[in-house]
């Protein structure tokens, strides 16, 4: 077996470094979503009497933030961090590389 050189750990201690913050990125968009998703799921129903009175063609507001917006939003949600993760991908170089 190789001996590791000074370089070879230099450039290991690199790699570390890089998935290291690669993967606090990751958590942190995860984060963020979870939390977008946690008050477009559960803070609505606290407000429901009061989105009730504003009335759209017919159907009271929370009606459509629980059958519609909410929806939209988790949607929106999956795509961007599909569109996120590709680009960190990019950033960090991790584009191509087979796993």
């Amino acid at each position: 077996m190789a001996q590791m050189t000074n370089v070879d750990r230099d450039r290991v201690e690199e790699v570390k470094a890089r998935l290291e913050s690669y993967w606090q990125a990751n958590i942190r968009i995860i984060a963020i979503l979870l939390i977008i998703w946690f008050a477009v799921a559960y803070v609505p129903p606290l407000f429901v009497n009061q989105l009730n009175q504003i009335v759209i063609a017919g159907f009271p507001l929370g009606y459509y933030m629980g059958s519609q917006g909410s929806l939209i939003v988790f949607v929106v949600e999956i795509f961007f961090y599909a569109w996120y993760m590709n680009k960190l991908d990019e950033d960090y170089g991790l584009v191509g590389i087979k796993r």
